[in-house]
């Protein structure tokens, strides 16, 4: 089936997903997240075969942990999916109200966008998540993810369109774009008309190409070149903590730590403690001359950085660092290499955190926290279609009130103008 056909076909599904009730919407998801757990043994299959594929083509570790699931995994999609049913329904919540002078009674309200397409790289648990916010928020979906998960999504959309039946909605609620050619993707972005909008998730050349060439609008996921700076007053073991969270903990994600930036005035104190521990951790610092040195003092070989060590998004166990000399020369260093992702800052100063907070423009600004909680399922979304980093329609993580437009409602009785 052509994308032009899956695309009418959800354009037709779209008035029955749009007007079905919360319960009927929530019974889909709660089917959707039963089968994953009762069929999990499919999608273990499907996902052991993909990564097998993946490996014998030379796959990076990274990549390979984005495509990797484990039944711990699937519990949490299926958890997940649970979790967008339980929150409350967007469609049809007032946003605003008035009666104007004339007596015509005014209501802005939310609805669908209509026909969701979905692009995204070596992620099968986005195909569950982007799945059930789109059911929740009243929308179709079309999801193209990669050929290298082909198998892993083939068989989880199999089982949520199995769900969505259960619940009485139609399977085109949710359809599967063939991924084995880039055809299908340039099919997407000419499907004007048939296709509302459409959301990009994946590396930056992927996002560029579709914010490029589509002619269907676009919401666009950034990449993640995220920072943390330690100022001069930060509590360093607090630094230390939310240093080694937002790199270690899983480092092949948009919201881990690529860059540090500490202070000068306690680089001195907090280097020879951080660098050992990143050291121990597995991660190698890509520094400029002051972080060499400190290295050096600690018997730790520091890779001297270049430009593009700091424009760079790792999604690795390597990590950018500077010594900067003011909190000024930390927020020009973000402000010129800062993807508009996820920016945080360690501190004890109100004083210094205002100012990180009012001059970083980011779609999410920690203080005192690590970047890696810039997640739909962490802000108490549920799940997330991606993290935008535009500033028009939608910006940071993107749960259900971002998949719906607005229109307006004016009754009258008998008006006229």
């Amino acid at each position: 089936m052509s994308v032009l056909e899956q695309a009418t076909r959800a354009k037709l599904a779209a008035t029955a997903i749009a007007t079905a009730s919360r319960s009927a919407k929530d019974a889909a998801l709660c089917a959707m997240a039963d089968g994953l757990h009762t069929r999990a043994g499919e999608v273990l299959a499907a996902n052991a075969k993909d990564l097998a594929a993946g490996k014998e083509a030379g796959m990076s570790e990274a990549l390979l942990d984005r495509l990797a699931l484990s039944p711990a995994r699937i519990d949490s999609i299926a958890a997940g999916l649970r979790k967008i049913a339980g929150l409350p329904d967007p469609v049809g919540e007032v946003i605003r109200g008035s009666t104007l002078p004339n007596g015509l009674q005014l209501r802005q309200i939310r609805v669908p966008l209509g026909v969701v397409g979905i692009i995204y790289e070596a992620r099968p648990n986005v195909t569950a998540d982007a799945a059930g916010l789109c059911i929740k928020a009243g929308n179709t979906v079309l999801l193209r993810g990669s050929s290298t998960a082909a198998r892993s999504n083939a068989a989880i959309v199999a089982i949520l369109r199995d769900g969505i039946t259960v619940a009485g909605l139609p399977a085109d609620c949710v359809q599967l774009v063939d991924a084995s050619s880039r055809e299908s993707v340039t099919e997407l972005m000419r499907a004007r008309g048939l296709v509302d909008v459409l959301v990009p998730r994946g590396g930056a050349s992927l996002i560029r190409s579709v914010v490029e060439n589509s002619i269907v609008p676009v919401i666009e996921t950034g990449v993640g070149n995220c920072h943390v700076y330690v100022d001069e007053t930060a509590d360093l073991d607090a630094a230390m903590a939310i240093v080694l969270n937002a790199k270690v903990q899983r480092p092949s994600v948009c919201n881990a730590a690529e860059s540090l930036l500490v202070h000068r005035a306690i680089a001195e104190e907090f280097l020879p403690r951080m660098l050992p521990a990143l050291r121990d951790n597995g991660v190698t610092v890509h520094g400029n001359p002051a972080v060499v040195a400190a290295g050096a003092a600690a018997g730790i070989r520091i890779e001297p950085a270049t430009a593009e060590d700091y424009e760079t998004e790792y999604l690795s166990l390597d990590l950018a660092a500077a010594v900067v000399d003011s909190i000024d020369e930390a927020i020009a260093h973000i402000r010129r290499y800062g993807s508009g992702h996820t920016e945080a800052i360690v501190t004890e100063s109100v004083t210094a955190a205002n100012r990180f907070v009012a001059e970083v423009d980011a779609a999410a600004v920690m203080v005192n926290a690590s970047t890696r909680f810039t997640d739909g399922e962490e802000f108490g979304f549920g799940a997330e279609i991606g993290i935008s980093t535009q500033k028009l329609h939608a910006r940071g993580p993107m749960g259900l009130p971002e998949l719906t437009a607005t229109k307006y409602v004016v009754t009258g009785s008998g008006h006229v103008r």
